[in-house]
């Protein structure tokens, strides 16, 4: 699969998993990797980026055993960029549909 195309498809279910419930970096990696192939070098740049656009907020959780955990909570612009990239999503996918000449 292409490399770009995969970073996009990857950043919309980054976005789409912390929507659901506030994760840290790891718990996120391990979530995604149930699916779909990555790692740290691939799930950070895009954490820090999405931060940095206002799509995700922070806050850091003190442990019992460790390093405190920093944990992504979506933002309200966040939330309205998801709207956007499912609706963009799912017309991508019936568009794709209709020239393979799948049943959509």
């Amino acid at each position: 699969m292409n490399s770009q195309f995969k970073r996009g498809i990857i950043e919309m279910c980054v976005i789409k998993i912390i929507s659901r419930k506030d994760m840290y970096g790891f718990e996120l990696i391990e979530n995604i990797s149930q699916e779909i192939e990555v790692n740290e070098n691939t799930i950070y740049p895009i954490l820090r980026r999405l931060t940095k656009q206002g799509l995700f907020d922070t806050y850091t959780e003190s442990m019992s055993i460790g390093a405190p955990r920093k944990y992504y909570t979506l933002t309200q612009h966040g939330e309205e960029k998801l709207r956007e990239y499912e609706d963009e999503w799912k017309t991508f996918l019936d568009s794709v549909y209709r020239i393979l000449g799948g049943a959509k």
